[in-house]
């Protein structure tokens, strides 16, 4: 038997490798900035990936998807926080702009998982 692990959803593999990429984010940021945006970065990084594995571990198609509507918003604080970044100008604007870029593809891939989860509790109910 083997066991289906949150772990090998790709939208929670593309989640954690964004993830990663906030934290290494967070270390260029001004030590001014520790209690603040590094402190937010981090709160909501972590909860973008810990809201998908903890969705996925819910009995009910609804219940997974409010928690992958958590990481969603968790996703878009951070996509905020690289704004502020930018306008600071506390990393490359190429860089910034490209993690930013896979910042929305991952929306895209969050939102897919959701469509996908909706259209499974039509069909469960219908079966």
């Amino acid at each position: 038997m083997t066991s289906y692990s949150f772990e090998d959803l790709e939208v929670y593999k593309k989640a954690r490798e964004f993830r990663k990429k906030m934290y290494a984010l967070s270390r260029l940021l001004p030590s001014e900035e520790k209690f603040n945006l590094v402190a937010q970065i981090r709160r909501a990084a972590v909860s973008l990936t810990n809201n998908i594995a903890e969705g996925h571990g819910r009995f009910h198609y609804q219940e997974n998807i409010q928690f992958l509507r958590q990481s969603r918003g968790s996703l878009e604080e951070l996509l905020d926080d690289i704004n502020v970044c930018l306008d600071e100008r506390y990393a490359k604007r190429d860089e910034l702009e490209a993690l930013k870029a896979e910042g929305f593809d991952l929306l895209k891939s969050i939102n897919g998982y959701v469509s996908y989860l909706r259209k499974r509790k039509i069909q469960d109910q219908l079966n």
